[in-house]
């Protein structure tokens, strides 16, 4: 007869806990649909802002695609299908690297830049109205760094 083997114990959140995760997950999702929508005015998505962003930031306003999928968190996969939309709409184009043929960039285009000029401000307002205007300045800061630790916490 096998006996089964004794799992470890599991530290159940408590009360509290568990009250912050739930509000966490309802608070995130709830801001990521509030920016989603706010930005669907300029055709876009949160996903696609964020890439037309650092883009924009970037030397040449070109980077190599699969550093542009660490940069926007998709995987390499998700990337170039929202690349492959973009490009369509004239916002980003794929161009060789000179360096390394195999190398990928995505550059913005000027009709991307424009765009994301429109953008920026209505984004900006929206991220100020339901997340920066919601939480003293205390609760504010206390967010950056419970979010950095988190960020370090998960780094790979």
């Amino acid at each position: 007869m096998a006996i089964a083997p004794a799992l470890p114990t599991t530290p159940w959140l408590s009360t509290e806990q568990q009250t912050v995760w739930r509000h966490y997950l309802l608070g995130s999702a709830r801001l990521k649909d509030r920016l989603d929508a706010d930005l669907r005015q300029f055709g876009l998505d949160l996903a696609e802002y964020e890439i037309l962003v650092t883009l924009s930031e970037a030397p040449d306003r070109r980077v190599r695609m699969s550093d542009l999928a660490e940069a926007v968190h998709q995987s390499r996969s998700r990337l170039t299908h929202t690349v492959t939309r973009m490009e369509a709409a004239r916002l980003v184009e794929r161009v060789s690297c000179p360096t390394d043929r195999r190398g990928v960039w995505a550059q913005l285009t000027e009709h991307g830049f424009e765009l994301l000029a429109e953008a920026a401000a209505e984004h900006v307002a929206c991220v100020r109205r339901h997340f920066v205007e919601v939480m003293s300045a205390e609760d504010y800061a206390a967010v950056g760094r419970a979010f950095a630790a988190i960020a370090r916490a998960t780094a790979d």
